[in-house]
């Protein structure tokens, strides 16, 4: 083989990101330095914690191929065909929503500075356009309600009614020092695979710590792939949701006694939480083919929340769109652990009858935990348990 056919044969080995190209929206630390200088002179707009994160994973790359915040025509696109405008699938607005005042405060063609909640700059953004958008048809589209008890839902009527549209650059990324030793942009974790040898490389999203049943599809996919990227959200969620750092440590406990640690690696995904159901296993699926995966894992009600979206929703619309979006999804059925087998089990594998069957639930879970009972073994690993207990009765304390 010549150089030329084992460097073309090693491009093959890597998962193309989606749109061909991996954004970077950093520029080198000496230029930082002097553009963080010079942005303390523009006119600035502080931006949620919402939109922070969303600043952050475009200028990193795990948005590719957006380079900024999304303009009229992409955003006209994605909401109704699911497409940006160039035709690339693409499922889930990534916009900067302003009240019409802060939106009159700044000129197209101007540079503005991107402030964190902490008065600190993180960025900036080149301003191309100002536009309105009826939230409402928004809504309707991605989430599929237009109810406000839905928390994406409500995040979208609390946003102002101007986006802001342009470029950014990343000058700043947030602090994610309590996770730091699991934090990884899409351009190391793709040198990760390259060094582990890992050519199929599946991703497991989740805002929930994982039971029995996330196990159990986890380790199905394992037994197709090469190694395992569990890359929990640790961004904005619901206030009922377990928070970060007790679901961290809760994944820590759970690899280190119940998986092969050469085939499983833990990244966080530093993002928010939209709760837009199958729209958002798209999105999800799309991300993770940028930090590297061949195959993403779409199960049970997969980003949904409530009663807003049918058990196999995600699986059906992303089936859709599967060929174009150039990363193999893995559906699993509504999996539950019978006591009659003793194990986990689906449908597809379980002759008993359901009353055997002990369905689990993230919800479930939480439930409990709040409740102040112990899930049983069925549901979580006892190590697990104990992890969550210990936290949740701090966070309450």
């Amino acid at each position: 083989m010549t150089t030329l056919q084992l460097i073309q044969s090693r491009k093959q080995e890597i998962q193309s990101p989606h749109g061909g190209l991996l954004i970077n929206r950093e520029p080198a630390k000496n230029e930082c330095e002097k553009l963080l200088k010079e942005a303390i002179q523009l006119p600035s707009l502080t931006l949620s914690k919402w939109s922070l994160s969303d600043l952050e994973l475009i200028g990193i790359g795990a948005f590719s191929p957006l380079i900024g915040f999304m303009g009229q025509k992409d955003y006209q696109s994605v909401v109704h065909e699911l497409r940006l405008a160039n035709g690339t699938i693409w499922s889930i607005p990534i916009t900067l929503s302003v009240s019409k005042e802060e939106a009159d405060q700044f000129e197209i063609g101007e540079d503005i500075a991107l402030k964190g909640e902490d008065g600190k700059i993180y960025g900036t953004l080149s301003l191309l356009e100002k536009f309105g958008f009826d939230k409402s048809i928004e809504v309707k589209h991605v989430y599929g309600t237009q109810d406000r008890n839905h928390p994406g839902v409500n995040k979208v009527f609390e946003k102002g009614e101007v986006n802001l549209a342009g470029p950014i650059t990343l000058l700043k990324r947030p602090d994610h020092s309590s996770f730091s030793e699991y934090y990884m942009d899409p351009r190391e974790t793709r040198k990760m695979f390259q060094d582990l040898g890992w050519k199929k490389i599946v991703g497991f999203q989740t805002r929930n710590p994982v039971h029995r049943a996330h196990e159990y599809i986890q380790k199905c996919a394992l037994e197709m792939v090469d190694g395992l990227l569990l890359n929990p959200l640790v961004g904005e969620t619901k206030e009922d949701d377990i928070p970060a750092h007790i679901r961290m440590e809760s994944y820590q406990v759970l690899l280190k006694k119940y998986y092969p640690m050469d085939r499983v690696r833990l990244v966080i995904y530093p993002a928010a939480m939209r709760y837009a159901g199958p729209r958002e296993a798209i999105f999800h699926a799309i991300v993770r083919k940028n930090y590297g995966c061949t195959h993403f894992i779409v199960g049970r009600d997969h980003a949904g929340v409530g009663d807003y979206y049918g058990t196999y929703e995600a699986q059906e619309l992303i089936s859709k769109y599967e060929a174009e979006l150039g990363i193999s999804i893995l559906k699993f059925e509504h999996s539950f652990f019978c006591t009659a087998c003793g194990n986990m089990a689906t449908e597809k594998t379980c002759p008993h009858d359901s009353k055997d069957h002990l369905h689990l639930s993230g919800t479930k879970v939480r439930q409990m935990l709040q409740a102040g009972e112990r899930p049983p073994v069925e549901f979580s690993r006892p190590e697990v348990v104990d992890v969550l207990v210990k936290g949740m009765r701090q966070r309450e304390s």
